[in-house]
């Protein structure tokens, strides 16, 4: 079985690799075990997984693995240097098995080695080690590697490139496979090699950019035999041509499969021993699990001798990596399967083991019962034969003689036929006052009286009589019963003991019975315990990664009356649900409070002017009210909803809006007041085929058409729409930003008095209520810069520099122009003369400075301008003018820097206030024509909604689960549901909770129908899929920061669906949870 890469996989990995991993940001690196590693890969709407091996393979995978606890300590320092960095290239060094990654451009490098030990290698720009996974000492057949030592390249296979294949090239190659052969040869190096394989090993090692697979195939293609001696090839003038065809035509061949981004892959099986099934081809290309197979060998190309083997079955994949992925994946989760497997064996033997032992001691007394009854019965039938037995016993021992010649004396007549003595077992136990005899049951002396019937008095017969009344004897003592005799009872009174000991033994037997329910019980949950702590130890099957749909990156549900509804996390998601998702008919919902989400719902594009239900209009409200701060304080408020051409981008003059906050203009229709409730709920995916059987509960019954003509644009409150996609708002804004969200307090107040009497007074209410999400815009003509702006005049650049992208530096800039000016001439002390004419020369000079002055002139009248400067530098004054000088140039400068920020923040705001404003333009136009621009992934993925169901039927075939966060009162047809709260519980803990809940509850007897008909009851496909989830793929799908968790309910929302089946679902206890 192939277990490592050989130089062309690598060359075909590295260049799949370099195709789909190049522009994406390295976000996090992670240990599957001592040797390998996990590295993840993202950008918007592209996520990648790439399993490194080290030595052995690296690949993207589509499979899901379970990591480490914490990471190591060089997982940690892989992290420190490359978290979040972009990769930039990805290759192979040479024709050698080391693939290189850059980062940032070549400031970091990783290098993965797939030989000997192998190994990871992080360095910098200058190949300096950095940190690596494998230190490697000197001796080892390579050169030492540890941090601080320089990554080598120069001595790797054809760094400098692959020489050209030329007939001189491949005649000095065979000419070192001769020389090689002929002194391991005259050393007595025996080396095995099968017969013909010479040329082909050699050319291998001589040859190298060309692994053997390769070479035999090229041979096979072109037909070259690869037996012919190298001796003979080289002298072969004809030969050596062929040969050099065949080579020509595998650096083709390998040109070939790196033409394109993506290679073919081929995987070689081979049939299970014990079964027939054959694999099915798989549709696109996709790998489905192949039972009866057994993977063997895999390429990036057909080799011919390998198809031409009827021994293998061939399965060709449209990717090498998935290839890769689905050859190692395949064995690792056998591998997985079998231990799990064992383990679950293991625990099985346990409990029939100790249900056995239970069972043993059971029958252990009802044997002894029968014993006992059996024993009284022969008493009974030989109450004659024990009296007399009794009586030689007593008699012997009232004539005083000894026991042990009583013993003797009972042998001896045993011996001499008597019938007194036949029926005493020895030895005696007269110290207990006992005897055993040896009595037959009823039935049976009843067989032997028939049977002495018969008996003739013939002579021959006689003599044969004896010999078979000795057999007769043998077999009767072995079928008589050994009865203990109570010497100082009468028999019958013997009996009677035998009696009551099977009376005691039934009672013990009953007991036992009692007992043995309980102590399996014990043992059946002590074992299954053991199993569980065991099964967390083990790695999970490895199941697919399961692919988000578009909607599932906002806060989504699905209200009762089908609507798909949306809200942003942040604030770019709430710039991208008004510019890509905000279609005509859609309703937007919001809430007048602060961190409050921007909801929108979804409609029919088909029938945008629909009116949307008032209780999906109650859901995306109370989902708006959950998220905002109303959550936290336990206070319940309304929330309002308008339709799609009352919200725009369009600030009023002067004004800018920043990402996240919006325009509505007109009314707002009002909603009642939302109750503090939310749901955690699952969903499943069911396939095509079992959609058709759940009735049409969504509003894509129809194709979506891309572009339709609308009637005339309303305005009206009914003609409000949402179906397929709700959005969250102003709640990173408000966060982001604290002047931003102090505006918004301050603006809170005055606007809640007319949004109260919007209802009493239309008229006026729609020109009252023209500024929704503005509130920071009220403030923006702050941020506007007046160009005579002083130094001094500073405030207005900090309020601005907040939505800069420089704003650090434009902050600091701005705390250094706060120096007073009144200290800008620090040479005023050091200068008398210009400091005093400068500063009296707007005022009159005060009482006797002006004689001063006269003085000073007077004395510094011959000086010159060198003299003066000889003087200033002696006393240190000149150093004070020469800093005030410096400083004045560098406040200059950060007047500069400042009004360059200032010229680029505005032109940065007016190109996006064109930008706000062309779009707009074409949006109005959009709504205003119908018009409706998806793109094609977003049609496409409009229909997986159907597929989603609450409560799947029986027959469904489920493919994936979906958790979600809804409003509770829209999660009534979910099965697996639980009631959240305000409380002060992290939603983090609590979605690892509310599944570790769902996951022990499985476990419990009665709790999951095998059958999988009883929709009340847990199904195995449902429990595996529960099972395959984690909490950190959760949690994200709670707005909530904190909460609490209550008790679940059913599918009917009854709390659970009957007798402790509905309470297993809902976490185990069907109360609360504190």
């Amino acid at each position: 079985m192939k277990q490592r890469f050989s130089s062309l996989d690598v060359k075909v990995i590295a260049h799949e690799l370099s195709a789909s991993l190049v522009s994406l940001r390295l976000s996090n690196i992670y240990d599957l075990s001592s040797k390998i590693l996990l590295f993840k890969f993202a950008k918007p709407d592209n996520k990648k997984q790439l399993l490194i091996d080290s030595g052995f393979r690296c690949h993207l995978t589509e499979f899901t693995r379970t990591t480490a606890d914490s990471p190591s300590l060089f997982v940690q320092k892989l992290r420190k240097l490359l978290k979040t960095r972009r990769v930039t290239a990805v290759s192979q060094i040479g024709t050698d098995r080391i693939i290189e990654f850059q980062f940032s451009d070549g400031l970091y490098r990783i290098y993965l080695e797939f030989f000997a030990g192998g190994n990871v290698i992080c360095t910098d720009n200058e190949l300096k080690i950095l940190t690596l996974l494998r230190h490697v000492p000197e001796g080892e057949g390579q050169e030492p590697q540890r941090p601080g030592l320089t990554y080598s390249l120069e001595n790797r296979q054809n760094y400098g490139g692959v020489p050209p294949l030329t007939k001189e090239r491949v005649q000095k190659a065979l000419q070192n496979i001769i020389e090689r052969n002929a002194a391991s040869t005259a050393a007595g190096v025996k080396v095995k090699k099968k017969p013909g394989d010479e040329l082909r090993k050699g050319l291998a090692i001589t040859i190298n950019e060309l692994p053997p697979i390769l070479l035999d195939h090229a041979m096979r293609a072109t037909g070259f035999d690869s037996t012919v001696p190298p001796a003979t090839v080289r002298d072969d003038e004809a030969l050596l041509d062929h040969l050099l065809r065949s080579l020509q035509a595998g650096r083709d061949l390998v040109g070939e499969i790196t033409s394109s981004d993506t290679c073919k892959g081929y995987i070689f099986a081979k049939t299970r021993p014990g079964t027939e099934q054959l694999p099915e081809a798989s549709p696109q290309g996709e790998m489905s699990p192949r039972k009866g197979l057994l993977y063997e060998d895999f390429h990036p190309f057909l080799p011919r001798q390998l198809a031409e083997n009827p021994a293998y079955t061939v399965i060709e994949l449209d990717s090498f990596g998935k290839t890769v992925d689905e050859f190692f994946s395949s064995i690792e989760g056998q591998k997985l399967e079998s231990r799990l497997t064992e383990r679950e064996a293991a625990a099985r033997r346990k409990l029939e083991a100790a249900k056995a032992d239970q069972e043993k001691r059971i029958e252990g007394l009802k044997a002894v019962q029968t014993l006992n009854v059996r024993k009284a019965n022969a008493i009974e039938a030989n109450v004659e034969r024990v009296q007399e037995a009794m009586d030689a016993v007593n008699g012997l021992i009232a004539q005083g003689m000894d026991w042990e010649d009583i013993g003797n004396l009972i042998d001896r007549e045993r011996r001499l036929n008597n019938p007194v003595a036949t029926i005493i077992s020895l030895p005696l136990k007269l110290h207990e006052n006992t005897i055993t005899v040896l009595l037959g049951e009823a039935e049976e002396d009843e067989q032997d009286d028939d049977d002495e019937a018969y008996e003739t008095d013939s002579s021959d017969d006689f003599d044969s009589g004896i010999g078979g009344s000795a057999t007769s004897s043998m077999k009767n003592q072995d079928r008589r019963l050994a009865i203990e005799i109570n010497l100082g009872l009468s028999p019958y009174s013997n009996a009677r003991e035998y009696y009551e000991e099977r009376k005691v033994a039934a009672v013990k037997e009953q007991k036992t019975k009692q007992q043995s329910e309980i102590a399996l019980k014990s043992a059946g949950q002590k074992i299954e315990a053991e199993l569980r702590k065991g099964l967390k130890q083990e790695k999970p099957v490895l199941q697919p990664i399961r692919r988000q749909m578009w909607f599932e990156k906002f806060v989504w549900f699905l209200s009762t009356d089908g609507y798909l509804v949306l809200g942003g996390k942040d604030a770019q998601q709430n710039e991208l649900l008004y510019r890509r998702y905000l279609k005509k008919g859609d309703v937007y919902v919001h809430a007048d409070l602060h961190g409050a989400a921007s909801v929108i719902i979804k409609n029919n594009p088909s029938t945008p002017d629909a009116p949307i239900p008032p209780s999906t209009l109650s859901q995306a409200g109370s989902l708006a009210v959950c998220s905002s701060s109303a959550w936290d304080s336990k206070a319940s408020m309304s929330a309002w909803w308008v339709t799609t051409d009352q919200v725009s981008k369009s600030a009023p003059t002067g004004e800018y809006l920043p990402a996240g906050s919006f325009m509505v203009r007109g009314k707002k229709n009002f909603l009642p007041a939302s109750q503090l409730v939310m749901g955690f709920a699952l969903m499943f995916k069911v396939s095509e085929e079992s959609k058709a059987k759940h009735v049409k509960h969504r509003l894509y019954d129809s194709p979506v058409r891309t572009e339709t003509v609308s009637e005339a644009p309303t305005a009206t409150t009914s003609a409000a729409v949402a179906d397929d996609t709700v959005t969250k708002e102003t709640e990173a804004r408000a966060e982001s930003d604290s002047e931003e969200s102090a505006a918004e307090e301050e603006d809170s107040k005055p606007r809640e008095n007319p949004l109260q009497s919007s209802g009493g007074n239309a008229g006026e209410s729609e020109r009252l209520d023209t500024i929704d999400e503005v509130e920071p815009s009220e403030q923006m003509d702050q941020l506007t810069i007046s160009k005579e702006a002083t130094a001094s005049q500073t405030p207005e650049p900090n309020q601005a520099s907040e939505q800069d992208e420089q704003a650090e530096e434009d902050d600091v800039a701005t705390e250094a122009d706060t120096i007073p000016t009144g200290n800008a001439n620090p040479t005023s002390s050091s200068t008398p003369e210009p400091a005093t004419q400068s500063k009296k020369k707007g005022q009159q000079p005060k009482r006797g400075q002006r004689a001063k002055a006269k003085k000073i002139a007077a004395k510094y009248r011959d000086q010159d301008e060198e003299d003066r400067a000889a003087i200033e530098a002696l006393i240190g004054s000149a150093a004070g003018r020469q800093r005030a000088e410096a400083e004045a140039k560098a406040k200059a400068e950060r007047e500069a820097a400042l009004e360059a920020a200032r010229e680029r923040r505005r032109a940065q705001h007016q190109r996006q206030q064109r930008e706000t404003a062309e779009h707009e333009e074409v949006r109005k136009i959009m709504l205003d024509e119908g018009i409706e621009m998806l793109d094609p992934d977003e049609v496409a993925n409009l229909s997986p909604l159907d597929a989603l169901v609450g409560t799947p039927l029986p027959g469904d075939e489920i493919l994936e689960v979906v958790a979600l966060c809804a409003p509770y009162a829209a999660l009534g047809k979910c099965k697996y549901k639980v009631k959240l709260q305000p409380g002060a519980q992290k939603k983090g803990k609590a979605v690892k909770e509310i599944l570790e809940g769902w996951k022990a509850a499985s476990n419990k007897k009665g709790v999951v129908d095998e059958k999988g008909a009883d929709k009340e009851r847990m199904w195995p496909r449902e429990v595996e899929l529960i099972k395959g989830m984690k909490p950190e793929d959760s949690i994200n799908t709670v707005p909530m920061k904190s909460l609490k968790v209550m008790a679940s309910g059913g599918a009917s929302g009854s709390g659970g669906g009957g007798s402790g089946q509905g309470k297993g679902k809902g976490g185990g206890k069907g109360g609360k949870k504190k």
